[in-house]
């Protein structure tokens, strides 16, 4: 969307109010609504302009949001929290919440033992995708995939065996490998968007429909190695060898991925995960050269088409990457169970959203040690801007029990927006109309403590 005004004509509308004021955006912008822009702002004088009389105070983060979108009040809870909006407690859902750990899974596995099978067809997608909804209502319903799930579709074929796992016959680390690959046949996945579609319709608006991607680097790792690796030796030896052919192969990946989100989110998804799974591996300046400029391609691509979907990034062992992660654009930064969540969210800031970060070892333990680590987490995340989760996958043999106490507990918990410890906030809210049915709101809330 295109205005008249830029940006900072806008702000010029909203600091008449006063002269003076100190300015500064927030990075990276986060979408609000259809095709918004988030804005923020520092200015004492806003404490003496709209409390004259007021004690001293703390100024908190601004949020300015323009918009030429209707309400997004129809969005389920999760996709709320994803984009800062506030909701009444936080939402959850874990990663693998469909999986082995559940006996109703393990049984529909003995009929069907091909992994393949049961994540490439439609009804035994849609079967297991809705196992866990069905038992715990999360407040999230993830697609029953994998990563590798769209490589046949633009020229990477690949098996999964009983004991290696996924394998590639033909590894790519050459320019002639190259030339095997294609542009991302989405007829091939058609089973993914009809799986979503159904997912849409059977969960309705009561919970996110979430799709989910590999990042260029992760799904690289798996196309240059022929399976898993445990030390990626041939694939960051590439970065020196052959930097020509692992950019050009990266490149390839994004536009895949980028238009299978689009599809994903075309077929139904309210939400699209990125799996940086393997970007952990690479030392924090390598990842900024291997893997982060991809990333925020696909983020930069998926926003011209999808531009109110939220995207979430996790990488496992993410501790040395948060201020990097936040520069890529996504919206919400998945934290795994090694980051402390108060220092995480320190580190991140208030302006984007964050996700996790239970222990998934913490399920195996008495119901009120988990109730108290929940508990923990989620008042390390703050009222906004929070979607619970796990720091990593749910494990197997996890008990089914405890992942019924995650969400009780979880959904139990509400927000506490009132006055404590003397603590208070107050909002005021602008509506300035401009020209072809635009309009901004201007958010002004000041929060701080008595002297």
């Amino acid at each position: 969307m295109e205005y008249e005004h830029d940006p900072m004509s806008i702000l010029r509308i909203v600091l008449m109010i006063r002269s003076q004021g100190r300015v500064h955006f927030s990075s990276p912008y986060r979408a609000l609504g259809s095709s918004s822009v988030q804005l923020g702002f520092h200015s004492n004088f806003l404490t003496e302009a709209l409390h004259p009389s007021s004690k001293r105070k703390k100024l908190a983060f601004r949020k300015f949001t323009l918009s030429c979108s209707s309400s997004s009040s129809s969005d389920p809870l999760l996709v709320k929290a994803a984009k800062g909006h506030p909701v009444s407690r936080p939402p959850a859902w874990m990663m693998r919440q469909a999986g082995r750990y559940m006996a109703v899974y393990r049984k529909l596995a003995e009929k069907h033992p091909s992994f393949r099978e049961r994540s490439e067809t439609t009804d035994l997608i849609v079967q297991i995708s809705l196992q866990p909804w069905e038992a715990f209502h999360p407040d999230g319903v993830i697609i029953f995939s994998d990563i590798l799930t769209p490589l046949p579709a633009f020229g990477v074929p690949f098996d999964i065996e009983e004991v290696r796992g996924p394998v590639i016959q033909s590894p790519i680390r050459s320019e002639e490998g190259l030339k095997a690959l294609h542009h991302i046949d989405l007829e091939k996945l058609q089973f993914v968007g009809d799986s979503l579609k159904i997912l849409r319709k059977e969960v309705g608006e009561h919970a996110a429909v979430l799709g989910f991607v590999g990042a260029p680097w992760t799904i690289a790792t798996y196309i240059v190695e022929g399976g898993t690796t445990r030390t990626y030796t041939t694939i960051k030896s590439m970065c020196h060898t052959a930097p020509h052919v692992l950019r050009t192969l990266l490149s390839h990946l994004t536009q895949a991925i980028a238009d299978y989100i689009i599809y994903q989110v075309e077929s139904g998804a309210h939400c699209i995960q990125i799996f940086d799974s393997w970007g952990g591996q690479l030392p924090p300046h390598m990842w900024e050269q291997w893997s982060e400029p991809y990333i925020r391609e696909i983020v930069s691509l998926v926003r011209t088409k999808c531009p109110e979907t939220p995207i979430v990034l996790y990488i496992n062992g993410n501790g040395g990457f948060l201020e990097r992660m936040k520069g890529t654009g996504v919206d919400v930064i998945g934290l795994d169970w090694t980051v402390d969540m108060a220092d995480g969210r320190k580190r991140l800031g208030n302006d984007i959203s964050v996700q996790g970060n239970v222990d998934p070892a913490c399920l195996f333990s008495p119901l009120p040690a988990l109730t108290d680590e929940i508990q923990r987490v989620v008042k390390c995340a703050g009222s906004r801007g929070h979607i619970l989760n796990l720091g990593h996958g749910v494990l197997v043999g996890t008990p089914e029990e405890a992942v019924a106490h995650f969400f009780e507990v979880g959904k139990s918990m509400k927000y506490d927006n009132s006055s404590q410890n003397h603590v208070f906030e107050e909002s005021k809210l602008l509506h300035l109309f401009l020209p072809d049915n635009c309009f901004i709101f201007v958010e002004l809330t000041i929060s701080g403590e008595d002297d």
